[in-house]
């Protein structure tokens, strides 16, 4: 393995090389190096802590650490090399994944959860199969968080307004940073397909060829860090934020998802005559009875619910049905081979390892414990009662209480996110808000 990655180095004339590995909040953790180092040492080690960090950069309270805080062993992954492109020195990217000194997998490593969740359907014969779909905003530079945020100018010298949803000519508005987030995404071999302008002003949504759910999950991991320096680059900034402005829709990371045979590569959403086979609806009932209790990966901050809302076109529930964008889990219209369910619920703002992880055990759960699905929604979802809890508080006890998911996931997974989201939220808590100034100052 490192022969191979240090001819690629040579061969590309690398001289810095980023060692990264994905923490909680999906950041990108760990040293930039040079090339003559890496070549002697391509390990390196960093305390746990590095992984539950809050995205404020504190520590939780009650995280099941080691108290003597060792390191961890990170180790490259070779298939996960890559160019950084908008580097000014030939540069060269790693993803990491951790292990502990006796070389078992630190059970808490996003990448590691989603790849224990892989294993537990390999066992089953079985091979997921995703396609994520990214929304995001482009938006005027912002340095003053105090300031609401406002859309960029674009190649006309006027800042877009009103929705303008598919509209073509508004995504030629930004056409030069559209050029360079394709350039960068192709020297990265991230493998986008369509871009889109979705409903909000400056939203944008741009969807990856399905494949496996790790590799997808390194890709968009990767893919937000390229739009936000491709963004930098234009004097724009780019936000995965759920729900960055009041008066716009949020943004979400819709994540399709069938399975296949692993000796046969067939759908097995999909019969020999073409009909929804049994584990097809198993899968579905299991999303429907677990989402609401893994809401806190799909929405993982106190901004993620404010996206969650009726008003804003986005699901309210776990109802099922055929091209019904007003479900939680809507089924396109497809050819058998290509049948599949798009879970609607994560926000773009989630980790995409445990986002994917998520949703993969949610419809594993369903597969195991042949569980059945409602009936599909043909209807208006959005008249039905909300289903999820409302508030990041409410979440958090949901997970706590669900032991199938923890079993799943990693008990010391789910204690310390759950920990990390405890600390997060106690640390929003104690900021009062423009609204609170706004109108209780001198009317209360």
């Amino acid at each position: 393995m490192e022969n191979q990655i240090f001819e690629w180095l040579r061969e590309h004339r690398i001289t810095e090389m980023e060692c990264i590995v994905p923490d909680f909040t999906g950041v990108a953790r760990g040293k930039i190096v040079p090339k003559d180092k890496f070549a002697v040492e391509p390990e390196m080690r960093l305390p746990e802590a590095v992984l539950i960090q809050t995205v404020t950069g504190d520590y939780p309270d009650d995280s099941m650490m080691d108290l003597t805080d060792p390191d961890m062993v990170l180790r490259p992954d070779e298939n996960t090399l890559r160019h950084v492109p908008w580097a000014v020195d030939p540069t060269a990217q790693l993803i990491y994944d951790a292990y502990r000194s006796d070389g078992t997998p630190v059970d808490v490593a996003p990448r590691n959860v989603l790849k224990h969740v892989l294993d537990l359907f390999d066992e089953l014969g079985l091979e997921p199969v995703v396609a994520p779909e990214m929304e995001f905003y482009l938006l005027s530079p912002n340095p003053d968080p105090d300031i609401p945020l406002a859309p960029p100018i674009g190649r006309t010298g006027r800042a877009e307004f009103g929705r303008r949803s598919y509209a073509i000519d508004a995504v030629n508005e930004f056409d030069p940073l559209f050029e360079d987030i394709y350039d960068y995404c192709h020297a990265q071999e991230l493998e986008v397909d369509t871009l889109i302008h979705e409903v909000g002003t400056a939203q944008m949504e741009i969807n990856f060829l399905h494949g496996n759910p790790l590799e997808l999950a390194d890709q968009v991991f990767l893919f937000k860090r390229t739009v936000r320096e491709a963004a930098f680059r234009h004097n724009m900034y780019a936000t995965f934020m759920a729900k960055p402005m009041e008066n716009e829709p949020g943004s979400a990371m819709h994540i399709h998802q069938s399975l296949k045979d692993k000796k046969t590569g067939q759908n097995v959403f999909s019969n020999e005559d073409g009909t929804p086979s049994e584990l097809f609806f198993h899968f579905i009932g299991g999303l429907q009875k677990y989402v609401p209790q893994v809401m806190p990966l799909f929405a993982p901050y106190v901004n993620s619910f404010r996206r969650l809302s009726r008003y804003t076109a986005a699901p309210t529930n776990v109802e099922w049905g055929y091209d019904n964008r007003t479900v939680g889990l809507r089924v396109p219209h497809s050819s058998p081979k290509a049948r599949r369910v798009e879970n609607r619920v994560p926000g773009v703002d989630a980790n995409p390892y445990i986002a994917m992880a998520a949703t993969l055990a949610c419809g594993y759960l369903g597969i195991v414990n042949k569980i059945q699905p409602m009936e599909p929604r043909q209807t208006d979802a959005y008249e039905l009662p909300y289903q999820f809890p409302h508030s990041s508080e409410e979440s958090l006890v949901a997970l706590r209480n669900c032991h199938e998911i923890a079993e799943v996931l990693g008990h010391r997974f789910v204690k310390m996110y759950l920990a990390m989201k405890e600390k997060e939220y106690a640390e929003y808590f104690r900021v009062i808000s423009p609204w609170e100034r706004k109108f209780l100052l001198l009317h209360v």
